[in-house]
């Protein structure tokens, strides 16, 4: 007489379901590929802040340098509830948003018609990449000198720092296009500005995206630079300032919210990114 085999030594065959166990573990690894980014970059902070503090706890870094991130969140409470650090932020958002739109109105135009244009690309070529090479620090003293200390110079070295990256990766988009797309366009005779809107934009469009991204991580650099010789506010000035008064949990308060700030920029984009042209991601 036969005996059946326990529930758990029934041999699984190329018919049998998909146990329990597998389940959830395909659905739990499922969920971390998914947040992988978001786990993996979080436990990343985390362990930084974590060794930051130990090594400040015993004392292997000088706080009084490089303070901790206990007192650095301390003094974001502080700063923040006194309304000390909501003037400079202001002033930074501002420079860095009016430069955003000049970069992505002008740069983006300009990126498409250097790949269109053969002629005109190899013209600017040179100059594109000696100003994309050359650190714009260095002509700071003719931008004081042309534009003075105000705004205007301002605004103008912070699209000076982000716009080439995005006019070069929106031409090498342009450049770059599937020469299918643009025998499909011919063939059914499609207008100009059809064309643009439908074939072209949407074909360049992860270059284009990329060097949105590349602009705002440069331009959120060239506005803090920029505040540190020709402005009076702003986070550059206000950790500059914190700095030279040995204040470092402050300017270290303000270090931390151009890091965040930076950072919920960048994932905005990679959002739109990946919503905008999900078809075009590389898996």
């Amino acid at each position: 007489m036969a005996t059946a085999l326990p529930r758990d030594d029934v041999p699984v065959g190329l018919g049998a379901t998909e146990t329990p166990q597998l389940k959830f573990a395909s659905a739990r690894f499922g969920w971390l590929g998914n947040h992988g980014s978001l786990v993996f970059g979080t436990l990343g902070v985390v362990l930084l802040l974590a060794a930051w503090q130990i090594c400040a706890v015993t004392g292997i870094v000088d706080v009084h340098i490089s303070s901790d991130p206990s007192q650095v969140v301390q003094e974001e409470i502080t700063l923040f509830g006194n309304g000390t650090i909501w003037g400079p932020i202001g002033n930074t958002a501002a420079e860095v948003g009016w430069a955003l739109v000049i970069i992505i109105v002008v740069g983006i135009p300009l990126g498409i018609i250097l790949g269109r244009i053969s002629a005109l690309r190899q013209m600017t070529d040179p100059i594109v990449s000696i100003l994309n090479s050359v650190p714009y620090v260095l002509f700071l003293p003719l931008i004081i000198f042309w534009f003075g200390l105000g705004e205007s110079a301002r605004v103008l070295v912070v699209v000076w720092a982000g716009i080439l990256p995005l006019i070069i990766n929106t031409t090498a988009g342009v450049r770059n296009i599937n020469v299918d797309y643009l025998r499909v366009g011919r063939v059914f005779s499609v207008s100009r500005p059809r064309f643009f809107a439908s074939i072209l934009l949407p074909a360049a469009m992860p270059f284009i995206l990329t060097g949105v991204r590349l602009a705002v991580a440069r331009a959120l650099v060239g506005a803090i630079v920029v505040e540190f010789f020709l402005s009076s506010n702003g986070l550059g000035y206000f950790v500059q300032n914190e700095t030279s008064n040995f204040q470092m949990s402050a300017a270290m308060a303000g270090i931390t919210v151009m890091a965040i700030a930076a950072l919920l920029l960048t994932r905005l984009i990679g959002v739109v990114e990946k919503r905008v042209i999900s078809w075009s991601q590389v898996h």
